[in-house]
């Protein structure tokens, strides 16, 4: 299992692939820094830009929040030490009915760029149960399977059951996650399980902060120290490869 620093450097080069600016930080923020501490390359993918994020849209229209997203991940990625990012170009709650073929057609374009060892992101559940989040995984995995290098790892981020007695009152009171969620993972099926550092766990902080139309109500009401610790666990499941889905991506996939 992936618990410390050290762990993190057998990840070897590192593909997150995300649905809207924020994901990546709150799921792998602590994970990312260190994998770049570590030397490793760190390449992060966002599917849109998130211009439905915001429960005021007349202060924030899409075109503008858009916008100020798009440099918030700028900054996020910067405090975290990674310098290579990819937009997927899909409107922001979307993803859903979008054209499967193209998007994954479109991953595996970009894991065959990157050669990755290790893709991060969503489990099917989608964390939150959001349409986009559910979508990015589907594509992601269906990507992974017809393109990954052998021997690459597939890992679904999920909350730690461990997690639930402490969090689930503040999750519930929050709104953010529906009935049934977060789906929680016990200890003994977990591939990676991150308590970040207290230096990692700040600068995971500072790199959401950066993100500040969708963090900075969140912080001053809960106080950066409780924040911290809300966000101070990262973890992941590994999803096996499907041997029979590897080779070169179907031509009903190429071409819809």
């Amino acid at each position: 299992m992936i618990k410390t620093a050290a762990d993190v450097a057998r990840l070897g080069t590192i593909l997150g692939i995300w649905a809207h600016p924020d994901d990546e930080a709150y799921l792998s923020g602590g994970l990312m820094a260190m994998a770049r501490g570590n030397g490793s390359r760190v390449v992060c993918v966002t599917a849109t830009r998130g211009e439905l994020g915001t429960p005021n849209p007349a202060a924030w229209p899409p075109h503008r929040l858009a916008a100020a997203r798009t440099g918030e991940l700028a900054r996020c990625l910067e405090i975290l030490g990674v310098t290579e990012h990819h937009w997927l170009g899909h409107r922001d709650g979307t993803c859903a009915a979008a054209r499967t073929p193209d998007a994954v057609a479109q991953l595996c374009a970009i894991i065959d760029q990157v050669r990755p060892d290790t893709v991060l992101t969503f489990g099917p559940d989608g964390i939150t149960g959001h349409p986009d989040h559910q979508a990015v995984s589907a594509w992601t995995t269906t990507a992974f399977d017809h393109a990954a290098p052998p021997g690459a790892r597939l890992l679904y981020a999920t909350f730690a059951k461990r997690r639930a007695p402490r969090w689930n009152t503040l999750n519930e009171s929050l709104g953010i996650f529906p009935p049934g969620h977060p789906v929680t993972t016990p200890a003994h099926r977990l591939a990676v399980d991150l308590v970040l550092d207290a230096a990692t766990a700040a600068r995971k902080v500072r790199a959401l902060a950066a993100q500040e139309t969708q963090t900075a109500e969140l912080i001053a009401g809960m106080g950066v120290d409780r924040y911290t610790a809300w966000v101070g666990d990262e973890s992941f499941t590994e999803r096996t490869r499907h041997p029979a889905a590897t080779g070169p991506l179907p031509a009903t996939l190429m071409t819809g």
